[in-house]
């Protein structure tokens, strides 16, 4: 049975459990689970934010590397299954697992990291298209790696058409015009990241949308639906070195989208919507789970997920939403069954169910097929080392968004998804925390 986690609070200082929990029968079915025997001991995985849970910017969280030493057997294996959630994507995994390694001071695969794009990968109608990508870093490795073979980036755009980046003056072309250059008509706009120009980044991507994918041709109509847009990372603000939060990618997709709207009266559609606090990003990331427990020679399905995050609106939300679509997924398994069907005719659309907010398709619901058994539930942790800082905020309001939604305009606000399941100091008291709920000794 899932445990009945009541939503109550840790305050945000470094203390033990048992003088934190104001939740009476959650701390004694606590105490039950420790009398259990192993052979009887619940499973479970971990998601960790990064940004603002274990580093600042390239800092790392002093808490986040005794954590992970915990985390870790004398060996270096991990004690449980861990995948890393973020929504950075201006790297490859790679890159990405070798720096939280070196942050961590423990062995992280590329297996356990999950980027704002990587999920794009079973996007799989996409990949033969051409595509233009919009970002910074390695967008046309980034690209390629998750399986897009045709692409196109900002700067081959610019290259192509000299005459449509007329913002800085400086970069205008001076004196003698060079001519247009020839592209293939671009078939979808995929934006992986924050650009660094902004101001070309928005110029170009509405051009393409406005010529149907042919930038150099003049607009005579409006071509709407436009081309698909697949978006990844809608956070509005994330947490850096600086005091305060830093512009994020939502912030860059509010510009596009206001711009869009304001040349055409349209609204800009999305494709898919990619990254936290979306079900597919959490639907692939246990995917992934699911292989860890595999090599750590699990033979029983991972019963619960705990997402550690520091944003309320992205990691919070995110995970929330996961919940209820997992509670959905188990609700129409048993209706099924009881029914006397099979429990695979249940399809992956239960993920727009279960949030009614997102782009969703059901085709994309990695790991939402009924030949494993899901997680019964999801619960959310929320740090304040990052983006929440409860000494800036209302005590008995958690989460700001409740009165300004910081959320994606795709997603309607709604104040029970903001509300964690625990608030703890940092990334080390939420582990502590987790394991003593789930019986398990952590050193």
């Amino acid at each position: 049975m899932f445990p009945v986690l009541n939503m109550f609070r840790i305050g945000c200082i470094g203390v033990k459990l048992s003088r934190t929990v104001t939740n009476a029968a959650a701390f004694a079915q606590t105490q039950r689970r420790y009398s259990t025997g192993e052979q009887d001991r619940s499973l479970f995985g971990l998601l960790f934010d990064i940004d603002g849970v274990l580093v600042r910017g390239r800092t790392p969280i002093p808490a986040a590397k005794q954590c992970f030493r915990d985390l870790v057997d004398g060996d270096g294996k991990y004690k449980v299954p861990v995948v890393f959630v973020t929504n950075a994507g201006n790297s490859l995994r790679q890159t990405k697992a070798e720096q939280l390694s070196h942050l961590l001071e423990v062995e992280v695969s590329p297996d356990q990291v999950v980027l704002s794009h990587s999920p794009l990968r079973v996007f799989t109608q996409f990949h033969d298209l051409c595509v233009l990508v919009s970002g910074q870093g390695p967008v046309v490795e980034v690209a390629h790696n998750i399986g897009f073979k045709n692409v196109v980036t900002i700067d081959m755009l610019r290259e192509a058409f000299p005459l449509q980046d007329m913002v800085d003056h400086h970069r205008r072309p001076k004196d003698i015009i060079p001519p247009s250059k020839g592209l293939p008509p671009i078939d979808a706009v995929v934006l992986f990241g924050e650009p660094i120009r902004w101001e070309t980044n928005l110029q170009l991507i509405v051009d393409v949308l406005l010529t149907n994918g042919r930038p150099g041709n003049t607009v005579t109509s409006l071509h709407y639906p436009h081309i698909p847009v697949l978006a990844c990372n809608m956070d509005l603000l994330w947490m850096a070195e600086a005091k305060n939060p830093r512009f994020g990618h939502g912030m860059f997709l509010v510009c596009l989208e206001s711009i869009y709207k304001k040349i055409t009266g349209c609204e800009l559609k999305y494709e898919a919507l990619i990254g936290k606090p979306s079900v597919v990003t959490y639907n692939y990331a246990e995917l992934l789970i699911r292989q860890q427990a595999e090599s750590l020679g699990w033979t029983r399905p991972v019963e619960r997920l705990y997402a550690i995050g520091d944003n309320p609106m992205a990691d919070i939300y995110g995970a929330n939403l996961y919940n209820r679509y997992l509670k959905a997924m188990h609700r129409s398994r048993a209706q099924a069954q009881a029914q006397g069907g099979s429990a695979s005719q249940v399809t992956g659309d239960l993920a727009c169910e279960a949030s009614d907010d997102a782009k969703c398709s059901g085709q994309v619901m990695v790991g939402g097929s009924f030949e494993h058994r899901p997680p019964e539930g999801c619960s959310s942790i929320l740090v304040c080392t990052g983006v929440y800082n409860r000494d800036q905020q209302d005590p008995e309001q958690t989460v700001p968004e409740q009165r300004i939604f910081h959320g994606h305009r795709d997603f309607r606000l709604d104040p029970s998804l903001t509300q964690p399941s625990f608030i703890v100091h940092d990334v080390r008291d939420a582990v502590e925390l987790v394991f003593q709920l789930e019986g398990w000794p952590l050193q």
